[in-house]
C-alpha cells in the first residue's frame, strides 16, 4: 500500500506539473512508470520482494523530491515558472540537435515566447480558431528567427514549442 499511495501522489503531482511544463512532465511520467513496472515485476521471494518494495518506495520519494526541486528551479534562472517550461524545450532542442546557443539568449527567448503565447491566448476561443493559431505559429517562427534559433531550420523545433504553447494555455486560462 505504501507504494500504491506514493504512486497515486506522484501521478497527481506530475499531472499538475505537466499542465505547465509538458516536456518535463512527460519525462517524470516515464520515470514513474518505470518504477511502477519494476515494482510490479518483483519476484515472489519474500526477501527479494521486500527489498524491491523498499527500493522502489525510496526511489519514488526521491522522484517526488526531484519534482519539487524542478518546480523551484526557475528561481535560480531568474525567470517565471511558466517561462521555465519554454526554456526547458529550447534547452532540450539545443542538446538534441547539438548546436551551441548562449544561455542568456535562451532565457530571453523563453520570456519572449511566453509573451507571444499570452498575447495570442487572450482570445477565449483561441485554441479553436485556426487564424489565431496560424498567427501564433507565425509569431513564434519570427521571434525564433530574430534570435537565430535554431541555427538550422527544423520543423520539429517549431512543433515542440507550439505544442508547449497550446498545452500551457489549455490549462492556464
Amino acid at each position: 500500500t505504501k507504494v500504491k499511495l506514493m504512486e497515486r501522489l506522484l501521478k497527481t503531482v506530475i499531472t499538475q506539473f505537466k499542465q505547465v511544463n509538458k516536456m518535463k512532465g512527460v519525462d517524470f511520467t516515464k520515470r514513474l512508470n518505470a518504477l511502477v513496472e519494476r515494482y510490479n515485476d518483483r519476484s515472489d521471494s519474500a526477501v527479494f520482494a521486500d527489498e524491491v518494495l523498499t527500493e522502489v518506495a525510496n526511489q519514488m520519494a526521491d522522484l517526488l523530491k526531484e519534482i519539487n526541486r524542478e518546480k523551484q528551479s526557475f528561481k535560480d534562472l531568474g525567470i517565471t515558472y511558466e517561462e521555465k517550461a519554454f526554456y526547458d524545450i529550447l534547452k532540450s532542442i539545443v542538446r538534441q540537435f547539438a548546436f551551441a546557443y548562449p544561455e542568456e539568449k535562451l532565457l530571453t527567448l523563453a520570456a519572449e515566447i511566453k509573451k507571444i503565447v499570452d498575447d495570442k491566448s487572450k482570445y477565449t476561443d483561441w485554441a479553436a480558431r485556426d487564424d489565431i493559431k496560424a498567427e501564433l505559429k507565425m509569431d513564434l517562427i519570427l521571434v525564433l528567427a530574430e534570435y537565430g534559433y535554431p541555427p538550422v531550420t527544423n520543423d520539429e523545433v517549431f512543433k515542440e514549442i507550439f505544442e508547449q504553447a497550446e498545452n500551457f494555455k489549455k490549462y492556464n486560462d
